[in-house]
């Protein structure tokens, strides 16, 4: 028996916990069933093979019980007769063979369709979600998703349906021919089993309340390893390093006593179950009981060696549905992740799209909130003229980088409207959208490939010559020379500076009017903010620009500047009119002055 982690249940204890977990074993089938649609014939096709190859695979037993009735009967052995079972055992032998291996052949062939069929469905999915989804999603969840939980599926599709059915045909056939001859060999071929059943059934109890405090158990000493390593410099700074490893080992001890007196006992009934379905015992019982119905005249020797070797096929029958069961749930929960993906909600696209006139850029009323209750942002209103830099200032939590999302639509507003060129950024198509709005985010993604590749993401038609022109522009042409292969260089080992410079190479390239830069000097070191600042400078040259920035003396220049606080605008105006309002951005700038002398 293997006893598995599950995911922490939703209500501790008793039948409260036990009804989320039906729920959930619900949702996990249907999905499965949902996601096997577009194979499911093939599937139910191998199976009915598969099936018949089973009871193929019944006729060497028959066969071998008429064999040694030939062989046994008085006067000469019928030549002919023994020729004619053998090739009866060989063919059925030959015909098992050959309907399972067509049948694992059409499951095979039908899971690598259904792997590409769910792949094209989650890459369609994915390319029309809102980006914020990707900030709220980490790629580990999805790069799961698409090679993991789609690779757990393929026992499922390709073996699971075959063996299965094999596997349950086979012992019923069989049983269904003992029964024929006698009825009494059909229950000693399975006498065991009731022991089996009571148990398992046994060991089974308690098992969600059991599978609660074992989940329990895993989080207090999970929570014990986070909090010793993520401390660990602390604690040895302070000398405490003894105090914080008794703390792990007290999580551990715990947990290692729990687990073991919770599966000492339950290896013992396991030993016991597992024996009484033990092809040895299962032998043994069946050639006694057979000793015994022979002796007493209600089978024949020959019905009652085909009694022991239809009997000795349960085991295995056993066993196979048990690793089935697992492989099943396994599948079920992969399934569940792979439906919720894809019933991620996409991003509404107009019907009649529409095109911007200019690159004006306007906020009009916008509200937003993530959950629908707390709202991030409350009645903003903004006017960004062409040729103009806006920033955005204001204290952590404050809306700024949700606001600068809602124009390269990330997510849609709450109320209120994003307008480019007069347009509701909601009805221009995606791809329009994204020619005119370009953006440098916080956090930098430079994606697997060459420099060039980087730089080219917007206009991958890009030149050389204009790859090279926009990287010198950012200033950043100089270090690429410097790697080993230039702009050939390969995933690149670049400084948070350097990568943000490589960002902006790429949003000169792509050449949008409308730009929103998100903290773009956030990570630069203090050697690269001035060569961050040049770039950004030729960026803001006759476009519309949003900036969010934590460092007010990188903004000083801007058209305006609007100080966010509590997701409302609370002031707005130039630098100067902002210091002489001496109001919220007056004190960040004089707290901000004040810091390098600390």
């Amino acid at each position: 028996m293997t006893v598995v982690a599950e995911r922490e249940p939703e209500v501790m204890g008793g039948r409260r916990e036990a009804e989320p977990a039906a729920r959930e074993a619900r949702r996990a089938a249907a999905a499965l069933s949902d996601l096997r649609r577009p194979v499911i014939w093939r599937i139910r096709l191998a199976m009915a093979l598969a099936a018949i190859g089973a009871l193929a695979g019944l006729v060497p037993f028959v066969a071998l019980a008429e064999l040694a009735e030939l062989l046994l009967a008085d006067g000469p052995v019928d030549r002919g007769a023994v020729i004619t079972v053998a090739w009866l055992v060989v063919a059925g032998l030959g015909v098992r063979g050959l309907l399972i291996g067509a049948a694992l052949t059409i499951t095979h062939f039908a899971d690598v369709d259904l792997q590409a069929v769910l792949r094209r469905r989650i890459i369609r999915r994915l390319s029309g979600v809102p980006l914020g989804w990707f900030t709220e999603n980490s790629s580990g969840a999805v790069r799961k998703a698409a090679q993991n939980d789609i690779a757990d599926l393929h026992h499922l599709v390709a073996h699971h349906s075959v063996e299965m059915t094999a596997a349950v045909v086979l012992p019923l056939g069989g049983l269904g021919y003992l029964c024929w001859l006698d009825w009494r060999l059909a229950l000693l071929a399975v006498g065991t089993l009731p022991l089996y059943a009571a148990a398992y059934a046994w060991m089974m109890r308690g098992y969600p309340e059991k599978m609660a405090n074992l989940n329990a158990a895993i989080g207090r000493i999970s929570s014990a390893v986070v909090e010793f390593v993520s401390g660990i410099g602390v604690v040895k700074a302070f000398g405490r390093a003894r105090r914080a490893h008794a703390s792990y080992q007290r999580a551990a001890g715990e947990f290692g006593r729990f687990f073991a007196d919770w599966v000492r006992p339950m290896l013992r009934l396991e030993a016991v179950s597992t024996m009484l379905i033990s092809t040895p015992v299962v032998g043994l019982v069946s050639l006694l009981g057979v000793i015994w119905f022979v002796d007493a005249g209600w089978v024949t020797p020959v019905e009652g060696m085909a009694g022991v070797l239809v009997a000795l096929v349960i085991p295995t029958t056993v066993t196979a549905l048990s690793f089935g069961g697992e492989d099943r749930r396994s599948a079920a929960a992969a399934a569940l992740r792979l439906h919720e993906l894809l019933a991620t909600p996409m991003l509404p696209v107009a019907a009649d799209p529409r095109r911007p006139a200019d690159h004006r850029v306007e906020l009009d009323g916008v509200r937003f909130s993530y959950d629908g209750v707390t709202e991030v942002l409350r009645d903003v209103s903004l006017d960004l003229r062409p040729g103009t830099v806006t920033a955005l200032v204001g204290p952590s939590g404050s809306g700024k980088s949700t606001l600068a999302t809602l124009l390269p639509r990330f997510h849609d507003v709450t109320a209120g409207a994003v307008r480019i060129g007069g347009v509701d950024v909601r009805d221009i198509a995606p791809d329009e959208l994204y020619r005119w709005v370009g953006f440098v985010l916080q956090d930098i993604a430079l994606v697997h490939g060459t420099v060039a590749d980087n730089i080219r993401l917007g206009r991958p038609d890009a030149t050389d010559a204009e790859v090279v022109a926009a990287a010198t522009a950012a200033q950043i042409h100089a270090r690429v020379e410097q790697l080993p292969d230039g702009y050939a260089t390969v995933d690149a080992q670049l400084s948070g500076g350097e990568a943000q410079r490589i960002a902006i190479a790429r949003a000169l390239l792509a050449d949008t009017p409308v730009l929103v830069l998100d903290e773009a000097t956030a990570f630069a070191d203090p050697e690269s903010e001035a060569a961050v600042q040049d770039a950004l400078s030729e960026l803001a040259h006759g476009r519309t620009l949003l900036v969010i920035a934590h460092r007010l003396p990188t903004v000083v220049a801007a058209d305006q500047i609007v100080v966010l606080d509590d997701g409302a605008v609370a002031e707005r105006g130039t630098h100067r009119e902002l210091l002489a309002a001496e109001g919220r951005y007056a004190a960040m700038w004089a707290a901000q002055e004040e810091e390098p002398t600390r």
